[in-house]
C-alpha cells in the first residue's frame, strides 16, 4: 500500500516539475487540481491493477469464466 502512494506521490511532483517547467508560475486552482487529479488517477489505476492481480491469483477469475483451471489452450 505504501509504494501506491509513493508512487502516486512522484508522479504529482513530476507534473508539478512539468508544469512549472513549461507554464512558469502555476495558478494556485491549477496547482490544487493537479495535485488531485493526478494523484488520484495514479491510486486508482494502481489499485485497480492491485485488484486484477488478487482476482487471477485467488481463482475468482476461472469461476467468473466457468473455467476449471488451464487446459492448454489452442496454441501451437
Amino acid at each position: 500500500m505504501k509504494w501506491m502512494a509513493v508512487a502516486a506521490l512522484v508522479a504529482v511532483l513530476l507534473a508539478l516539475i512539468y508544469l512549472k517547467s513549461s507554464v512558469g508560475p502555476v495558478p494556485l486552482p491549477m496547482l490544487i487540481a493537479t495535485i488531485a487529479g493526478v494523484g488520484f488517477s495514479v491510486l486508482l489505476g494502481t489499485a485497480l491493477m492491485g485488484l486484477v492481480f488478487l482476482s487471477n491469483a485467488s481463482g475468482h477469475d476461472d469461476e467468473a469464466s466457468g473455467k476449471d483451471g488451464y487446459d492448454g489452450g489452442d496454441a501451437p
